[in-house]
């Protein structure tokens, strides 16, 4: 359908202010679900990022890669172990998890960018000690997975003042030397609050936090930190959203303006949820 020109350009118009809001401010994207995988969503998030850096946003790109993980322990026949739909990562696991994040998809999403005419340098949170994590002690043993104690910005903010759009690899290294895997949401939530970032954005497969989970037009667009506890009491809050949000509490509760829980599947959402007035999915504040 042909938009006409004056609802194109009164789009453009409305998105002004939030070009300006957010000109030189720190937005971290965990980039994951059907958008990293899906061919014609990675273009769509590709094309975006660049247009936010063109405008002046300073884009962290944080990802994950568990298909590909998969894939690749099938491939060299290795049987992937979950403990309580958790992966557990053991020395060759490990071994492949590093492979796999930090080499051959962290490097397909800089090439991606960098086609789309964005400047990317690929990073891992084993570099320049990015993050440094020790073994997750709590609850059961999930082999090399790890809880973060540190995170250091400067190999980050130097990209970013270079004009770089840093894509992390949630890998990352223990004081002694340790390789751990490390939670994709985990680390964007951690980095955005050590960046004091105007906005994390996590990119799933869901549309939101759903007030009934089998409907989407039960959609909640907006809530308070405050309320988080009470939304789990009554089982809104609830399964695989819990994690998330939870990452998305500690970001606030650590300096970050606003955090998001978007539907990745739709295409240009990222734009949709920073450039305009009703936004998508829903945010945290």
């Amino acid at each position: 359908m042909e938009i006409q020109n004056s609802i194109r350009s009164q789009i453009l118009s409305d998105a002004l202010p939030y070009i300006q809001k957010y000109h030189n401010k720190v937005v971290v994207i965990k980039y994951g679900g059907n958008a990293m995988t899906n061919d014609e969503l990675k273009e769509a998030v590709m094309r975006d990022i660049v247009l936010l850096t063109e405008v002046g946003i300073k884009v962290v790109l944080v990802h994950g890669g568990g298909p590909e993980i998969n894939a690749m322990l099938k491939k060299v026949g290795i049987e992937s172990k979950f403990i309580g739909g958790l992966r557990y990562t053991d020395a060759d696991t490990m071994d492949i998890v590093k492979m796999v994040l930090a080499g051959k998809v962290n490097k397909e999403l800089v090439q991606a960018l960098q086609l789309h005419g964005g400047k990317a340098l690929g990073l891992c949170g084993i570099d320049g000690e990015m993050i440094v994590a020790e073994k997750k002690e709590d609850g059961v043993d999930l082999g090399f997975v790890g809880d973060i104690k540190r995170v250091t910005t400067k190999p980050i903010i130097d990209a970013l003042n270079d004009g770089y759009v840093p894509i992390i690899a949630t890998v990352a290294t223990s004081a002694s030397g340790q390789a751990y895997n490390i939670n994709a949401d985990t680390a964007a939530a951690r980095i955005a609050s050590c960046l004091r970032a105007e906005n994390l954005i996590l990119m799933t497969d869901i549309a939101g936090l759903l007030e009934n989970k089998d409907d989407p037009s039960t959609l909640i667009p907006s809530v308070q930190v405050s309320e988080v506890a009470y939304l789990k009491s009554t089982g809104i809050i609830s399964g695989g959203m819990i994690p998330k949000i939870d990452c998305c509490v500690e970001a606030v509760r650590r300096g970050v303006k606003k955090t998001c829980i978007i539907d990745g599947r739709i295409p240009h959402s990222i734009l949709i949820e920073l450039l305009s007035s009703e936004g998508i999915g829903t945010q945290f504040i």
